[in-house]
């Protein structure tokens, strides 16, 4: 708004020019009393009211009429402090005040209000200024909004930031891990939403039951460190009522000796959370802060969702350690047995005696007769399924059922109606009720084929089944128990689905109890020549065939091929072999080979690197650097070997000691 000399009033107060004899005032004034919105009012000089149009009226929560002779101290009573200096400038320097910016309570108002002032004299034919013209905008609402806006924009910042550290988490725990190095590191991503100075972690004793610190990370503090007096601390408290409780400093004044060291380090809230699991507490995660009041309730479950990964991937753990412990102790008996051996496996269907699937079938020995999870891994066409149902068959369970599903082959909207089963009713063409592949594994055993293609919203409820052993058909709201052991098969790489969040991370701990690697078919060679005699026989016999012999070529020609498909891409080529054999001699045809796989020559040559590096792993007992490293033994960088380790799929831990 601008002030000049012999301008009209118009009806757009957003683009009047100031008037300045009182005539035009008066035709100003009602143009701005028309205009919805904006209020508008003229003073004397000792800042009573001349005239006052409606709008500014309400702005005011007074009536118009009683506006009329009275100060402005008279009718908005303190607020006037927040004009009258700028008005009584206005009379002394006959300079208009434009776009001024105003919050403040009003006496008429329990809220504060914001409006857009202008201040603009009115000056009579001398050029004094016999009165004061003030406009006024509210912008109340529109500041609301934009508090609204700014308020939601900073929350899903938040949501975003901590959804990355959970994933960061996951991360650190996702294998094997040691809790006094990794801990530091998931305290460092919790300081980035927490800002916590204090960090500990205290686990119950598998020996004597107590409470004791395993982990802390505390870089400010001062002293020894602080010690815990579990049950009489916050965190015993916490474990007691098995929920996170936040401590105040005059909370934690009530603990004794546990609070007097807290305070001591100058710490002035505790946020505890505890560890929980279906079969008991683990443990208590303690968060402390300089800060009163750092810790609010909408923390508490994000850190309810950290303490679940820590609790998940400890009970994990602590089952690696028993099945560890379980083959040591069946190594050294295995030692003092004279003259005698464990009996081999035999699984049907699985052919060979190379070290690597003897590895295998060693395995399944050992985790059979327990109820453990079972995540079995490797490439198509190496054997998971047979393995599974060999699992089955050496178990306690292998007088009941063992059910299968491929999640890869069915549509995701039916998986979780194969999985759970249904309610008539439950969807359109649910017709009848329809029992789940849960039940029917009941006192058995359930194998999930191609789990890591299972969608997110189907995940958390197999997580349910793994942990509680129930579930609820759909449609229905019956809770179902049951009583089975899960078996799971992949070829995809799940830890890494679980960094880029696209596989909860607390359902791969739970798969991942007891892995099983099957090695395809180019790191066991040896068995090539026992697997092509197999299915010759197995092929010849079926279609009415008598074939004596393989020649030596041929042989050779096999085993020196990349079998992308492993046994059963194999299996393939020799069934169609005996088709086209007439002979006794096998007649292969090789020329085929190349012409299924237009880059065989590259994969060729990829696979045998990728073998060589694995013996080199293997014999080096994973050693990466170092004189006698692998590195050093083929001749690269430890950086290019890592690189090469990382491109051609190589799982470095596999061959580590």
């Amino acid at each position: 708004m601008t002030s000049g000399p012999g301008n009209k009033g118009r009806s757009d107060p957003a683009s009047f020019a100031v008037p300045e004899s009182l005539h035009e005032w008066e035709e100003f004034l009602l143009a701005v009393s028309r205009a919805s919105g904006v209020g508008y009012c003229i003073l004397d000089t000792e800042f009573r009211y001349v005239a006052i149009n409606d709008a500014m009226a309400e702005m005011n929560g007074v009536p118009a009429r009683a506006h009329i002779g009275k100060t402005v101290s008279d009718v908005l009573g303190d607020f006037s402090e927040l004009i009258e200096p700028e008005l009584a400038g206005v009379i002394s320097t006959g300079k208009a005040v434009l776009h001024r910016e105003i919050s403040a309570v009003l006496p008429t108002r329990s809220e504060p209000g914001h409006w857009i002032e202008d201040y603009v004299p009115i000056k009579d034919t001398a050029g004094r200024v016999a009165q004061l013209g003030v406009v006024a905008v509210e912008i109340t609402e529109q500041k609301r909004r934009e508090e609204s806006l700014r308020g939601i924009s900073e929350t899903l910042k938040a949501e975003k930031k901590r959804s990355q550290v959970m994933a960061e988490v996951g991360r650190l725990l996702a294998g094997k891990w040691d809790v006094e190095h990794v801990f530091p590191k998931v305290s460092a991503q919790l300081r980035r939403v927490l800002r916590q100075e204090y960090a500990a972690l205290s686990l119950h004793d598998e020996k004597t039951g107590e409470l004791v610190r395993r982990a802390v990370d505390f870089p400010l503090g001062k002293g020894p460190g602080i010690e815990f007096f579990a049950p009489h601390d916050p965190g015993g408290k916490a474990l007691k009522q098995r929920s996170a409780l936040i401590f105040s400093k005059d909370q934690l004044k009530g603990f004794g000796k546990a609070s007097k060291q807290f305070l001591t380090e100058g710490l002035q809230s505790l946020c505890c959370v505890p560890l929980i699991r279906p079969k008991g507490s683990l443990g208590v995660l303690v968060l402390g802060s300089t800060r009163a009041d750092a810790f609010g309730t909408d923390d508490l479950t994000f850190l309810n969702q950290v303490a679940a990964q820590f609790a998940l991937a400890l009970e994990n753990a602590r089952i690696v350690r028993e099945i560890e412990q379980l083959k040591s102790r069946l190594n050294q008996e295995k030692r003092f047995m004279e003259g005698q051996s464990r009996p081999r496996l035999h699984v049907e269907g699985i052919i060979g005696e190379s070290a690597a699937l003897r590895s295998v079938l060693d395995q399944v020995m050992v985790v059979a007769d327990s109820d453990a999870t079972v995540l079995i891994l490797g490439e198509t066409g190496t054997g998971k399924g047979l393995v599974a149902r060999a699992i089955h068959t050496a178990s306690k369970r292998k007088g009941n059922s063992f059910v299968s599903l491929n999640c890869a082959a069915i549509p995701t909207g039916l998986l979780e109606s194969e999985l759970f089963g249904h309610e008539k009713g439950a969807f359109t063409g649910a017709v009848r009720q329809k029992v789940g592949r849960l039940e029917m594994a009941d006192k058995g055993t359930l194998f999930l084929d191609e789990i890591g293609e299972i969608s997110p919203e189907v995940q958390p409820k197999l997580l349910r089944v793994l942990q509680d052993q129930e579930f609820e058909r759909l449609g229905g709201n019956r809770t179902i128990k049951v009583d089975l052991r899960l078996i799971a098969a992949t070829n995809r790489d799940l830890a890494r689905s679980v960094v880029e969040e696209e596989f909860r991370s607390d359902l791969f701990y739970r798969l991942n109890v007891f892995p099983i690697r099957m090695p395809p078919l180019r790191e066991r060679p040896e068995d090539i020549p026992v697997l092509v005699r197999y299915f010759v026989r197995k092929f010849a016999a079926k279609l009415g065939r008598v074939i004596e012999t393989v020649p030596r070529e041929t042989m050779n020609a096999l085993i020196k091929w990349n079998w992308a498909g492993n046994v059963r891409e194999l299996e393939n080529f020799i069934e169609r072999s005996v088709i086209l054999t007439e002979g006794t001699a096998l007649r292969a045809p090789l020329d085929q080979l190349k012409a299924d796989s237009p880059g065989a020559l590259e994969a060729s040559l990829e696979n045998t690197e990728r073998a060589h590096i694995i013996r080199i792993l293997r014999e080096t007992g994973g050693k990466m650097s170092g004189p006698n490293g692998a590195a050093r033994r083929l001749g690269v960088k430890r950086t290019t070997l890592q690189s090469k380790i990382k491109r051609l799929g190589i799982i470095h831990e596999d061959y580590s000691d």
